[in-house]
């Protein structure tokens, strides 16, 4: 596990320490702290630290402290402490923490007769030693990512004495940011690995917050440029990843994000494979850009195939040509003669559970039969366009038109 705000606010001795602001986000992940010196901190931060102002070396007027509040959360620091007290900082101003609440920034008060020392080494001592637990378990869920494990049997006990439960089938998801080339493209250098840090801290920072909340979560392992998850069994994991990507979409920016779904495995065994897929399908999601930002790898035999098409036009005219006339513009439900095409054809052209499955009367399927038969200019019974369709339908639900109709 890492260290997180509530976590460091809840350590023996440190209970001096107040939070005024920024309860929403007290799950963020500290990676060091730093004791601010100069007027500003924004040279100084890279993101996740947790920022102490004393102001002993420099003075802490109101609009100081409203500009360290801006500028560490521009920065994405894990959270500010000032000092109060004493001869320098008396209080904090009420505008300082009304600034830190809309940012979401996790303000602390700390007494100044509490000395740094003890905070600091606290602290310290903390991260240290869960340093060493979390990189203990990073360490098992490497090696069996990778296949390289002394044995199937020691990396068991090793996740048993530290806690991580790897007993049960689970669902591998690897994440990626995308443009990172246009990046360092449009921006000097710096800024650009600026950016860059501060949106991949900020993406794990999510995915460990939104990881802590599921059951029988393990961490989060970032390997390279991916971020891995390994999620527990659970029946509506494409409607939850989908949750996840819109969250994710508020912290990304200009910078696109994509995720690879690969099948359930039983055993950790299974891991490596589970990651061989899950790549796979995110190197399709990166070429279709599906909307949902998701590509599942048991959808991927056809998909890899228009990957291969380096003309995206080609694929979206495609879609219109079969699909198009079906789109009811005037009805209230434009795309219900799509959706029954679809459910038809996962039914097998069964109309009766074609009828259940959309929740419809068997006379209602058989109009809607008729007339997408009558605006397609083609027949169900004909196999070629019930293989069009079935592409077709299949691009179409990655596309923009589901999300407006989900809408």
């Amino acid at each position: 596990m890492s260290l997180t705000i509530e976590e460091i606010l809840a350590l023996p001795g440190l209970q001096g320490m107040s939070l005024r602001a920024g309860a929403r986000n007290l799950q963020r992940n500290v990676r060091w702290s730093y004791v601010a010196e100069n007027e500003g901190i924004a040279e100084w931060v890279m993101g996740g630290e947790l920022v102490f102002v004393t102001g002993i070396n420099h003075p802490r007027d109101e609009a100081n402290l409203m500009r360290l509040v801006a500028d560490g959360n521009a920065s994405g620091i894990a959270g500010l402490v000032i000092l109060t007290g004493g001869t320098f900082i008396q209080r904090i101003p009420d505008t300082v923490v009304a600034l830190a609440e809309q940012c979401g920034l996790p303000l602390i008060e700390q007494p100044y007769l509490l000395k740094m020392v003890i905070v600091t080494h606290l602290i310290g001592t903390a991260l240290v030693q869960m340093a060493q637990v979390k990189r203990s378990r990073h360490d098992i869920l490497a090696q069996l990512l990778s296949g390289d494990y002394p044995s199937l049997a020691t990396a068991r006990q090793r996740a048993a004495h530290l806690q991580l439960p790897l007993d049960g089938p689970r669902h591998l998801v690897a994440l990626r940011l995308s443009a990172v080339g246009t990046l360092f493209v449009n921006h000097a250098p710096e800024e650009a690995e600026r950016v860059l840090q501060h949106t991949r801290q900020a993406v794990q920072d999510h995915l460990d917050i939104w990881n802590r909340g599921l059951h029988d979560a393990l961490p989060v392992i970032v390997q390279g440029d991916l971020f891995i998850l390994l999620l527990a069994e659970r029946q509506a994991i494409r409607a939850e990843l989908s949750i996840l990507y819109q969250g994710l979409q508020a912290v990304t920016g200009d910078m696109p994000l994509f995720m690879g779904l690969a099948t359930k495995v039983e055993d950790c065994a299974n891991y490596r494979q589970a990651l061989n897929e899950a790549r796979q399908a995110l190197e399709v999601a990166e070429s279709l850009r599906p909307d949902t930002g998701l590509c599942d790898f048991s959808e991927l035999g056809v998909l890899r195939l228009l990957q291969a098409i380096g003309d995206r036009s080609v694929i979206d005219r495609f879609v219109r040509q079969t699909l198009g006339r079906m789109i009811e513009s005037r009805r209230k439900h434009p795309n219900s003669l799509i959706e029954t095409l679809d459910a038809l054809l996962q039914e097998n052209g069964n109309a009766l559970k074609t009828a259940q499955r959309l929740n419809v009367h068997r006379n209602t399927i058989n109009q809607r039969i008729q007339r997408i038969e009558h605006h397609s200019g083609q027949s169900l019974d004909d196999p070629l366009f019930r293989m069009n369709a079935s592409v077709a339908l299949l691009v179409w639900r990655m596309t923009e038109a589901q999300r407006q109709d989900r809408t």
